[in-house]
């Protein structure tokens, strides 16, 4: 029987971000339900005593209705095993998995482990990064630690926490200056914000692209070439002011790469083949909405990070009227001028 593989979204941030708080207030929603929690720090307890219940060694019910378990060893025996508790009923059927991550973690390779794991393909999918940043502290951290850089680079979703406390003139200039920043380095991530970790969970989840119906917000919004090329992409409420806040993060680069015509399956390849080999770890995200050949009326999705890619996607239709291929990349130390050329070096020789 064809089954729809079970959305995950992952929660990043750097320590103190308030991951734990907002998963807190987001287990109560009724979205969560039916959802799967995997914690891959758990300390103490970070879920509130009085929401859970021991079940095993691994595993705890939240009062909630949602499991939570944490990552003894490895992400994928973690989800392989939850997999296996689902459909043996032995476990509720969840719907959803949402996977918080350490404050200092990299999120790369629980991406790579989401789209690549044989054991995990086809059972769950890669539905969104939500990336949390303390207002408060967040240019510190930045300046300090290249990985809440990265983690907000490639998240699908950006939360400002804590942005009650920014009270005076000060503050609010500082955010102002954060808020800038991380469009910066994230040109087109919607950005919300998060007091005391409350927060809609409509707009934190449901961030993938796998259906044309319901995802053409998000098809248009990170596919809008121009948040790319002037390097901003505010939302109608940011702040719109133009500040000097390159600091280091002038090594993370966002762009889009636009094609009208209809890209051939083996150029298309080769051309990620030879991004790979070249790149590799320095392609921190790509997202992209393309029109092959044979193809014209279902866009396929492209989905990668480093050197790891999610199997290709198909949209039932295209969101609008656009049909152009466009691909987004986010890197460190590449130019948009290098990834450009070769790729219109090998759309050239495509038959």
């Amino acid at each position: 029987m064809h089954m729809t593989p079970i959305p995950v979204s992952v929660i990043t941030g750097f320590l103190g971000a308030g991951k734990t708080t907002l998963l807190n207030r987001l287990i109560r929603k009724p979205e969560m339900a039916r959802a799967a929690v995997v914690i891959n720090e758990f300390g103490e307890v970070p879920i509130d005593h009085e929401l859970v219940e021991r079940v095993d060694e691994n595993m705890i019910a939240l009062s909630s209705g949602c499991l939570c378990c944490t990552v003894r060893g490895d992400l994928i025996e973690t989800l392989s095993d939850l997999w296996t508790r689902r459909e043996a009923g032995t476990t509720p059927a969840f719907d959803r998995v949402v996977i918080e991550t350490t404050g200092l973690a990299d999120p790369a390779p629980i991406l790579h482990s989401l789209m690549s794991a044989k054991e995990l393909v086809g059972r769950y999918r890669l539905e969104g990064v939500i990336s949390l940043v303390d207002s408060v502290v967040g240019s510190a951290t930045l300046d300090a630690h290249p990985e809440a850089v990265k983690q907000a680079a490639v998240a699908d979703r950006l939360v400002l926490t804590k942005t009650d406390l920014a009270g005076d003139d000060g503050s609010r200039q500082r955010m102002a200056e954060l808020r800038a920043r991380l469009r910066a380095i994230n040109p087109a991530a919607p950005m919300l914000e998060s007091v005391m970790g409350d927060a809609d969970p409509g707009a934190l989840l449901n961030a993938g692209l796998y259906n044309a119906d319901t995802k053409t917000h998000d098809v248009r919004r990170w596919l809008a070439e121009e948040a790319y090329r002037d390097g901003h992409g505010h939302d109608h409420d940011d702040d719109h002011e133009h500040l000097d806040v390159n600091r280091h993060d002038d090594r993370i680069r966002a762009f889009c790469l636009t094609r009208e015509a209809p890209v051939g399956g083996t150029a298309l390849a080769q051309f990620f083949e030879i991004l790979i080999a070249s790149f590799g770890d320095r392609l921190l995200r790509i997202k992209g909405i393309v029109q092959l050949d044979g193809h014209p009326d279902r866009p396929a999705v492209i989905h990668g990070v480093q050197h790891v890619f999610h199997p290709l996607q198909w949209l039932d239709r295209w969101p609008s009227d656009d049909r152009r291929t466009r691909l987004v990349f986010i890197t460190k130390d590449v130019p948009a001028a290098t990834i450009e050329g070769i790729f219109n070096a090998v759309m050239a020789k495509q038959t």
